[in-house]
């Protein structure tokens, strides 16, 4: 059991800890947010929460023991107790069975600690992939603040998003060669929602999404709860080596290609012109569909990188994916689909059934930023701040790391793909950082077989966290 909470024990009550830390635990049960029958969090992680010493929670665990509400069993942890319920019901519902059973897969372990530890205190992110709030614009406050007076309702939008923002991303993606009618634009709640979507409204079990590996998608449950498969294709310089996808797409072995063609995550990687146009004539030779993820295209730092795979498509091949959650906002969640009229239609249907429709005041805000040139005033200033924490951040490799690992120098986006030297224990290296305040974002994520690599971010760490992040990680190695 995953224990994240928001209290913390009052160290000037007076009150031991031992007992503040019990009558908490106390509540949660008499609640039935802890129910009869359920497991209960460990004594490590209950310290580890509360900063306390372990024999402090052993003493709270052992005095609900004596009241009879927790007992300890052999193999299965510590149990609510039946008796802790007192209604006179023998027997209550096993939720513990219910939450192993759910069709959705859980996330992997080391993303449920860097999902829980991101919001620690004092906590360094080096490799939280989103804007630090320090790069949000400054004008966004006060666009908030205006917006009620320019919205024309506050209510639901339609199935496919609010016309007015779907005719401005229309818009700007024309400055991509990227021709689409706001009939063709879906507005999901961030990319993620996208891919959900796509593998709900458009695969059948079974189905194999092609992904190059490392890739973001493999760090996801998306595809493999809706009962699929992913397969690993591998990357060189110019990105998804094509003689593989070649074999993989003539031998039917793919439903769907899914790519990130432009600063990908997690390497850096900006795909080649050539090898995009190669990429789509294959798909369209073997009719293979691509999703091309393009959440970075907006945050080049040297130079812009190629056009689209989308805007060589003239037949439905392509389902493209935008954000604003890098450029602009994670919070905002606003992200979009171009696809067939269709194929729009379909998500816009389980969108609907999942949601009914991203956040209205999130709309109008993106809307605003777009149609008045807001957003892009926001990239240059963005850009420039980014290049600044990219080149601190190879700063502070050079000088701490340059005899422990190898990089490339990324030319947009935020991640650096930090090779270390050796056999390095990436697991061992991920928790001892973390015991030292210093947040990881391990390799095998990315791809399960890799033990080499971290994704370093320089987009959320201040430079002062920067400094003491990469030295304490050159020390931990």
């Amino acid at each position: 059991m995953k224990f994240e909470t928001n209290w913390k024990p009052d160290r000037q009550s007076g009150i031991p800890l031992y007992r503040q830390i019990a009558e908490y635990m106390r509540d949660k049960i008499i609640s039935g947010e802890w129910p009869p029958g359920s497991r209960i969090p460990t004594e490590r992680s209950i310290a580890q929460a509360f900063n306390v010493n372990r024999s402090t929670v052993v003493q709270a665990f052992a005095e609900l023991t004596a009241e009879g509400i927790i007992e300890g069993k052999s193999g299965r942890g510590t149990l609510v107790t039946f008796a802790a319920g007192n209604r006179g019901i023998p027997k209550l519902p096993d939720w513990e069975s219910y939450v192993k059973t759910g069709t959705h897969k859980p996330n992997l372990r080391t993303i449920q600690d860097i999902n829980h530890a991101e919001f620690l205190p004092n906590i360094i992110r080096l490799g939280t992939g989103e804007p630090s709030p320090d790069l949000f614009p400054q004008s966004l406050g006060s666009i908030l603040r205006e917006l009620p007076a320019q919205m024309k309702h506050f209510g639901y939008t339609e199935p496919r998003g609010l016309y007015e923002l779907r005719e401005q991303i229309s818009r700007h993606m024309g400055h991509y060669s990227v021709k689409v009618s706001p009939d063709s634009v879906l507005i999901v709640s961030g990319g993620l929602q996208a891919l959900q979507l796509i593998a709900l409204g458009l695969l059948k079990n079974g189905s194999t999404v092609l992904a190059e590996s490392p890739s973001y998608l493999q760090s996801l449950q998306v595809f493999q709860s809706a009962g699929m498969s992913l397969t690993a294709l591998p990357m060189d310089a110019d990105g998804v080596n094509i003689e593989t996808l070649e074999q993989y797409a003539r031998s039917g072995r793919g439903t769907f290609l899914y790519t990130i063609p432009s600063f990908h995550n997690p390497t850096g990687i900006v795909m080649s012109e050539q090898r995009r146009l190669e990429i789509y004539k294959l798909g369209m030779q073997h009719k293979l569909p691509i999703i091309e993820d393009d959440a970075y295209r907006d945050l080049w730092l040297d130079e812009p990188s190629p056009l689209p795979i989308k805007a060589l498509d003239q037949n439905g091949l392509v389902l493209y994916i935008g954000s604003m959650s890098k450029s602009l906002s994670p919070g905002l969640r606003i992200g979009w689909v171009i696809g067939p009229e269709q194929v729009i239609h379909r998500l816009a249907d389980v969108k609907m059934q999942s949601d009914y429709g991203a956040s209205s005041l999130s709309q109008w805000t993106v809307m605003h930023f777009l149609k008045h040139g807001l957003y892009e005033e926001h990239l240059v200033s963005i850009r420039k701040e980014l290049k600044r924490r990219r080149a601190y951040m190879l700063q502070l490799l050079e000088h701490h790391l340059r005899d422990k690992a190898t990089w490339l120098i990324p030319t947009g986006g935020f991640y650096i793909w930090l090779r270390l030297n050796g056999e390095p224990a990436i697991p061992s290296l991920f928790e001892a950082a973390l015991k030292e305040g210093v947040l990881l974002n391990p390799g095998y994520l990315y791809d399960k077989t890799d033990q080499h690599h971290l994704r370093l971010s320089y987009s959320f760490a201040s430079l002062e966290q920067m400094e003491k992040g990469i030295r304490l990680l050159a020390e931990l190695i």
